[in-house]
């Protein structure tokens, strides 16, 4: 599977190669700062497959926590690309950032649904986890 997306504005352009190797929806709280309050849909892809084509993304990592996740956005329009946690040999790739979105074609489950919020929609029969799988 061959991959194309970037920011809103165009200014940060990347390529993603390979077979994702898990697709979910996220309710963690920290993904719903980011998309504003829904859950995040995104998917799991090879790191030796992923590059940027064009630009480069700003990086940010908390700084108070033990082993912060670092967050790829554009410093112009603000569009979160990519998530990039430690010890994953796997870009964490934001859905909505795809040229073409229904390419994802659906999660297979729904993750840290302990802060899911009253207003989330989950499919029904799609599998659930309070944190992340098998924790």
């Amino acid at each position: 599977m061959a991959l194309e997306g970037g920011c809103y504005c165009g200014a940060v352009r990347y390529t993603a190669d390979g077979a994702p190797t898990f697709k979910a929806q996220c309710h963690c709280r920290e993904c719903q700062y980011i998309s504003g309050g829904a859950p995040n849909m995104f998917m799991l892809m090879p790191l030796d497959g992923f590059r940027y084509t064009k630009g480069a993304p700003k990086q940010f990592a908390r700084t108070d926590l033990e082993n912060p996740v670092t967050r790829e956005f554009c410093a112009d329009c603000g569009t979160h690309m990519t998530t990039r946690r430690p010890g994953l040999n796997s870009v964490i790739l934001k859905v909505g950032t795809l040229d073409d979105p229904a390419q994802f074609g659906g999660p297979q489950m729904a993750i840290f649904t302990i802060d899911s919020q009253p207003f989330h929609v989950i499919a029904e029969g799609l599998p659930t986890a309070g944190r992340l799988p098998g924790r």
